[in-house]
């Protein structure tokens, strides 16, 4: 979009909000970068320029606005939308693989060779992987100036600078200030208790909690998940340790859900804040969503009733292919109990003086010893699980890098995966938006209230719902008087 300067030009004198994350606007007078709703006067369009990512503003000479703070903007949709080469990248690097595995061990997960990648990502972001990551620890290195009171250089190796040095020059050449004179700036700001991070994780307008924490709340497993004093938490398995995170939805015209995160080990900041962002759905373009799903006449109530809503996605896709195969052909109560049962015999405990989570949620490597006697299923889904996990500590992958029809043919050919399974951790793990369950009970029961037809009258009518299917399921879902649709109450 940065390309089409005309469009991005009335973005900014309309101040979209629409468009945040989308583009960034450098002005070439100033030397500043801004989202597209910066609320000071916009420019002339003659002093504007438009790049497609924070990092290429940065590259370009160009500081962040200390007013709109750009760095923080909404990830772009075109991420989540899209399963090409350079959208894998995009999520990876905002997982923090790049700093975890390095650009050789990146390029690796996306089965390309690393002077490939650099190529396609800086073709279509003006930056490389090297350059993306940099301005995400920088964003990191604020958030921690920010809410906590570490000494600078414990916060430096924290934000995954490898020296004070390079932490101090890159501070002061995107946001204009050094690193004490952020902290200065954030006196005053409320803070977390001793160990804990509070950050408010934004998103595009309109947003519908119900569906996103009414659904993780009903389906949460005991000890893993709860819901809190209005706040949903859960624990997070991450690369340098684990963490607990409490999200509260607040007021939906906030436009942010506040976050508070405790953590192990620190470099797993950005890491939890992106899989918290990817858990509900928040780099989401509602209103493009909702224009379509609004064109067929028999979905067009249900999005004006309930305009913006998200799809509940996970924070771990291993564990949500594990918890599919626990609730394949049984109650949403019964999937729980199940799962409960593997936590406690396999999932590795964990101290919560705040509340009630117990275990991090069994990792493949765990239930890979597991006995299937002493599961309470029938033989075949026995057997569907042992299969299940032995794909994944075999290699398969399906986090946020991965090849969605790639990752959909191995699974389909596993013994036990039917569609129902297959497309539920497409759209939950894998995040494609277009992923539909025409097999399931509830769009059933949803297509007979519509008057949409039998099952292969609903797959015809769904051709016009693409590439948005995904969501068109939450509103058929919340036809029925399901709770899984209706927020706790506080």
């Amino acid at each position: 979009m940065h390309e089409d300067f005309e469009r991005c030009v009335r973005a900014v004198q309309g101040k979209d909000a629409r468009f945040d994350g989308w583009f960034y606007t450098a002005v070439l007078t100033t030397k500043i970068y801004c989202r597209p709703s910066c609320p000071v006067v916009p420019p002339k369009p003659q002093n504007m320029s438009f790049y497609p990512s924070a990092a290429a503003a940065q590259q370009a000479g160009f500081r962040a606005c200390k007013r709109c703070r750009p760095d923080a903007s909404p990830g772009s949709p075109r991420w989540n939308e899209r399963a090409d080469l350079v959208a894998r990248a995009m999520r990876l690097i905002a997982d923090g693989v790049v700093d975890t595995d390095g650009v050789s061990g990146f390029a690796a997960r996306l089965g390309y060779s690393v002077r490939q990648v650099e190529r396609q990502v800086f073709a279509e972001l003006g930056a490389g992987p090297l350059a993306l990551a940099r301005a995400q620890r920088a964003q990191t290195a604020r958030i921690l100036i920010e809410t906590t009171t570490l000494p600078m250089t414990e916060l430096a190796a924290a934000a995954g600078f490898g020296s004070i040095r390079a932490f101090n020059d890159t501070v002061r050449e995107v946001f204009a200030l050094s690193p004490t004179e952020l902290r200065q700036r954030a006196k005053g700001k409320p803070s977390a208790a001793a160990g804990a991070i509070l950050l408010r994780l934004p998103y595009r307008k309109p947003l519908c909690p119900d569906n996103l924490f009414g659904h993780l709340v009903a389906t949460g497993v005991p000890g893993v998940e709860e819901w809190r004093d209005g706040a949903y938490r859960r624990t997070l398995r991450l690369p340098h340790g684990h963490g607990v995170v409490a999200l509260r939805p607040g007021d939906p015209a906030a436009g942010y859900i506040a976050c508070r995160l405790s953590l192990t080990d620190l470099r797993d900041l950005p890491t939890a804040t992106s899989r918290c962002r990817r858990l509900l759905d928040l780099d989401a373009d509602p209103v493009a969503v909702d224009d379509q799903l609004a064109g067929d006449p028999l979905l067009a109530p249900l999005v004006a009733a309930a305009p913006g809503r998200r799809v509940p996605r996970t924070v771990d896709g291993a564990e949500f292919a594990v918890r599919a195969v626990l609730g394949q052909q049984v109650s949403t109560a019964a999937a729980r109990t199940h799962a409960a049962r593997l936590v406690v015999a396999h999932g590795e405990p964990i101290d919560d003086p705040e509340g009630g989570l117990t275990h991090l949620f069994p990792s493949p490597e765990a239930l890979a010893s597991l006995d299937p006697e002493t599961l309470a299923m029938p033989r075949t889904r026995r057997r569907t699980l042992l299969g299940l996990v032995e794909a994944l500590t075999g290699g398969l992958d399906l986090g946020a890098g991965s090849d969605w029809g790639a990752t959909r043919a191995v699974l389909t050919a596993l013994p036990g995966f039917g569609p129902w399974t297959v497309e539920s951790i497409a759209m939950r793990a894998l995040g494609d938006p277009d992923a539909f369950l025409p097999t399931d009970l509830g769009i059933k029961y949803a297509a007979e209230q519509l008057g949409l037809g039998g099952q292969a009258a609903v797959v015809a009518r769904s051709e016009a719902w693409r590439p948005w299917r995904a969501y068109a399921t939450q509103h058929l879902w919340a036809t029925g008087d399901h709770a899984i649709n209706r927020m706790p109450a506080a």
